[in-house]
């Protein structure tokens, strides 16, 4: 016969809980770092260290050339640039008469257009004034750039002042970015991209208010 288990009334102790793993020591916590004012790690640029990482001054570092596609495409956009500028000053802005010679003014100077100086490129004339008797937005653009190259500012900005304003920013930039293509980094702008879509939205904004005005408050 087996021996009958031994009675105690003493309580049964509970398990100890599971010990908490010690935090790791201080030196290996990950350290954040702040980020200089004005890096970026856009694709226009060449990276020669192949990876991100922050150097313990990234003020010493020296600033990144950009890619040379992209240096590449703005010297292009100089070139097209200069272009419209050139064909600019080939036209003639300005009225002719029947035989040929130019229409003068009360004091003298040449009677300027308003519109439909591109029809010496061989293009048609504006179909919506034909259709509505309206212009389009677009109209007077040639003559006004035609009329700045030439130093007619006032007549210019008659036949379409935003046309003007384009007109001038497509002079001023354009040895911006020559000269910016040289360097290898944009002159005086640190977001390209940014300096870029205020430019075009502001023009468009600008050019679409100017025909809004003419079509329903004139």
């Amino acid at each position: 016969m087996p021996p009958s288990e031994p009675t105690t009334n003493a309580p049964v102790p509970a398990p100890a809980p599971p010990q908490a793993e010690s935090p790791p020591p201080a030196d290996d916590l990950p350290v954040a770092r702040p980020v200089a004012a004005g890096r970026d790690y856009e694709h226009v640029y060449d990276d020669d260290e192949g990876d991100f990482k922050f150097d313990d001054d990234v003020r010493n570092r020296p600033a990144r050339r950009m890619a040379m596609y992209v240096r590449i495409l703005l010297a292009a956009m100089a070139v097209g640039f200069t272009a419209v500028i050139v064909v600019a000053l080939c036209l003639n802005p300005y009225q002719k008469g029947d035989d040929g010679s130019d229409l003068l003014n009360d004091d003298g100077s040449k009677t300027a257009k308003t519109m439909e100086t591109h029809t010496q490129l061989g293009l048609p004339k504006c179909s919506s004034v034909q259709m509505f008797g309206k212009p389009c937005p677009a109209c007077g653009m040639t003559t006004s750039f035609a009329l700045l190259t030439h130093g007619d500012v006032v007549n210019s900005m008659r036949a379409n002042w935003v046309g003007t304003l384009m007109c001038a920013v497509v002079i001023v930039l354009t040895p911006w970015l020559l000269v910016s293509a040289f360097r290898g980094r944009l002159l005086w702008v640190r977001n390209g991209e940014l300096f870029s879509t205020i430019i075009l939205a502001g023009l468009l904004l600008l050019m679409m208010g100017r025909w809004s005005w003419i079509m329903f408050v004139q």
